[in-house]
């Protein structure tokens, strides 16, 4: 019994050992340079055909990749939300996320930052439209009517506003800057806040 219970949990975690090293190798080879074999072997599967077990073909791999990703963070753009009133606040906390993600779990930010899914997983909603974004567009809105930030389109300023995060983030992931993430947190932050708060001002 003891052993069936053992080779149960194994299996059960085979899915999960799948999908963590397809994604390293996407965020370091690229999706379409990485083959099912490399993920099969970065798995530590002995076949193909285990992998085949669970997936049918490496699309189907990333696209359970890219929904339990974005399933994880609209679940913490929730909690963000809940945890804070104003729109600076629930900005201030994705932020904060984003920099620890980049920290502690870099492929994950590689995924969302640097690859291009439209590619490889044309029916999937462009990353602005799926829930987590929407709600981050939504706080946006949520700022300009309460003036916290300019009265510009939300989208204006939801580009310029990660367009400084995402690239100081892209920058470490990339090592061109060489700290951690954590380093140039706060002064991103008051770079970015500053572009679209409706005062000039820090949170």
């Amino acid at each position: 019994m003891e052993q069936e219970k053992e080779t149960l949990r194994i299996k059960s975690d085979i899915p999960n050992e799948i999908l963590l090293a397809a994604l390293k190798l996407f965020a370091k080879k690229g999706y379409f340079n990485t083959s099912l074999t490399d993920i099969a072997n970065a798995a530590e599967l002995t076949t193909l055909t285990s992998l085949y077990q669970h997936f049918p073909n490496k699309q189907a791999i990333a696209s359970r990749l890219y929904e339990s990703i974005l399933d994880n963070l609209n679940i913490s753009v929730d909690d963000i939300r809940r945890r804070n009133q104003k729109a600076s606040e629930q900005l201030h906390g994705i932020v904060d996320l984003f920099f620890k993600l980049t920290d502690d779990a870099p492929y994950i930010m590689q995924f969302l930052l640097t690859t291009n899914t439209n590619e490889f997983l044309p029916t999937q909603k462009p990353l602005l439209e799926t829930p987590a974004f929407s709600k981050i567009i939504k706080i946006i809105q949520s700022g300009i009517k309460s003036g916290e930030i300019r009265n510009i389109d939300s989208l204006l300023a939801y580009s310029y506003f990660f367009g400084i995060i995402n690239a100081t983030l892209n920058m470490v992931l990339t090592g061109t800057l060489d700290k951690n993430a954590s380093a140039y947190q706060s002064q991103t932050w008051l770079i970015a806040w500053n572009v679209i708060a409706k005062k000039s001002s820090c949170f």
